[in-house]
């Protein structure tokens, strides 16, 4: 098994015909090139794998070295899948006496006053650390920001406070979109209060499963948490703190009864006082959000 790189956000992945060939061959699947770029073809992905997905992998991988190697900040950001809050069944096994197993609600209907939550997840690559708010209402671009910045002032302010500059890693979907003007409104307030640059380099569509965040810190939650119903806001906040590993990963969690806004539509003229430089490399998937001055604000 290959060992896994810290500074490598793309450890895990293979993304060249050539590589994709040899770790199904390594995976005992006997398959040639060729038919591999065949299999590609006929599922329309061979041009995204070949340009967008790979140029963006490397363009990534290069970001990150060199946020590390000037001692800034790199986070990978992504929400986790809602859970419901009530006694229902959790996926997984744990040891319990023999004839008395845990008992939970037959159906899966949502507790009208438990609702469900959100957890949203900021993994430091560095520190291997992380933050997770766990918010009660909608998932929102304003809920992802407001999740980044609770990790600010609670872990990374302490941790880089000669930071000059945020690099976040994040999926090209949901509330962390990078077609999501929101998203880049929020970015903006944020890089504003904290007077440094924001760059963010997002994933390409479909390849959520190689951000460092589902590897490093939810499926560490989500083993922690196996087969325990989720019966109340304190016992998620709870399990998500008190989850390790052997990595040494640890966790800090709180609990957002904020409201979120769903709909928010942000014109073109509050886009444009959005300080977003666009990078040479996929541009659309890489950019900076600069601080404005005060009385541009």
């Amino acid at each position: 098994m290959r060992q896994e790189n810290p500074e490598s956000p793309l450890s895990l992945t293979a993304t060249s015909l050539k590589n994709i060939t040899k770790e199904l061959n390594d995976k005992d699947y006997s398959i040639s090139k060729s038919s591999v770029s065949d299999l590609l073809a006929k599922n329309e992905l061979e041009e995204t794998t070949r340009v967008d997905r790979n140029s963006q992998f490397e363009y990534i991988n290069e970001t990150v070295k060199e946020f590390i190697k000037q001692g800034n900040p790199v986070i990978s950001v992504d929400g986790k899948k809602k859970e419901n809050i009530g006694n229902f069944k959790n996926n997984g096994k744990e040891y319990a006496p023999k004839g008395k197993p845990t008992e939970v609600n037959v159906y899966d209907f949502i507790d009208k006053e438990k609702g469900k939550v959100t957890p949203y997840g900021v993994f430091d690559i560095i520190q291997n650390d992380g933050w997770v708010n766990v918010g009660t209402d909608y998932d929102t671009a304003e809920f992802s920001v407001e999740s980044i910045r609770r990790w600010w002032y609670k872990m990374g302010k302490i941790s880089y406070p000669d930071a000059t500059e945020l690099l976040i890693n994040a999926d090209s979907g949901g509330s962390n979109s990078a077609v999501s003007r929101l998203w880049k409104v929020e970015i903006q307030k944020f890089s504003d209060e904290i007077k440094i640059p924001i760059t963010v380099c997002h994933f390409p569509p479909g390849t959520s499963k190689w951000n460092k965040i589902e590897h490093r810190m939810f499926s560490a939650i989500s083993m922690n948490w196996r087969a325990r119903p989720l019966t109340s806001h304190e016992v998620v906040v709870n399990l998500i703190s008190s989850t390790t590993n052997k990595t040494g990963l640890k966790i800090e969690c709180e609990l957002d009864k904020n409201k979120y806004q769903k709909g928010i539509k942000i014109t073109d003229e509050e886009l444009s006082n959005v300080h977003i430089s666009n990078h040479e490399v996929n541009g659309k998937y890489n950019y900076t959000i600069y601080p404005r001055l005060e009385e541009n604000k």
